[in-house]
């Protein structure tokens, strides 16, 4: 087997235990703050100053760590960028997975969560982020598993950042109004409408611009 398969496999298993760690700390998280049921998550109960500082610091560090393994693992920006969406992915998706293993939780498929808190909190449906998620692992895999070497040209890297700035405001608006509301607003908040149209058009122009990095092959 080629070293760089051993290197997508390695990936792999660091990803599903990242998950698993990830999971097991919001398992306790709910515990502690939603402790008549878990597996509800709104209205929002809101973190005290120290677990909130924590949390945020948390986040930071699980970046950093994702993409500390994306530079060990590979060379080169395609690459590099390769194995962090799939070890991105990955990651999202078997967070889920554990979840549902471990406390029965999501119970639909278009359930709300609080997907990320930097730079504001995210809101969706978890769905959402897994479908990006998917899409990750799909590219990322497939370009880490084949030996010839990929390139964006302006035009696809322009359909992947315009795709994830669609997706990334798809999720960062249902909680933008209520940010002059500061603590009281999040307070008992419950999400009611997210913005679908914007997420498919981010998720499409991401499909199709790293559909075209796929398609662009420099010879070695």
């Amino acid at each position: 087997m080629a070293a760089s398969h051993w290197r997508l496999i390695w990936l792999t298993l660091f990803s599903i235990a990242m998950a698993h760690v990830e999971a097991a700390l919001v398992v306790h998280l709910r515990t502690i703050y939603y402790a008549d049921n878990p597996l509800e998550i709104f209205p929002l109960v809101i973190l005290s100053q120290r677990d909130l500082a924590i949390e945020l610091a948390r986040e930071a560090a699980t970046l950093v760590m994702l993409l500390t393994v994306a530079l060990l693992a590979e060379k080169g920006l395609i690459r590099v960028l390769a194995a962090f969406f799939y070890v991105f992915g990955l990651w999202d998706i078997c967070y889920y997975l554990w979840l549902k293993l471990m406390i029965g939780w999501p119970q639909s498929w278009l359930e709300w969560d609080v997907l990320f808190l930097i730079p504001w909190p995210w809101f969706g449906p978890w769905i959402t982020p897994a479908m990006i998620a998917l899409i990750f692992v799909c590219w990322g895999g497939w370009t880490l598993y084949q030996k010839t070497h990929r390139r964006f040209t302006w035009v696809s890297a322009t359909l992947v950042m315009l795709g994830i700035a669609l997706s990334l405001t798809a999720f960062l608006l249902p909680g933008a109004a209520l940010l002059p509301g500061g603590t009281d607003a999040f307070r008992n908040f419950r999400p009611a409408e997210f913005p679908w149209f914007l997420f498919a058009a981010g998720y499409l122009l991401l499909l199709v611009g790293l559909w075209r990095v796929s398609t662009k092959q420099v010879e070695q």
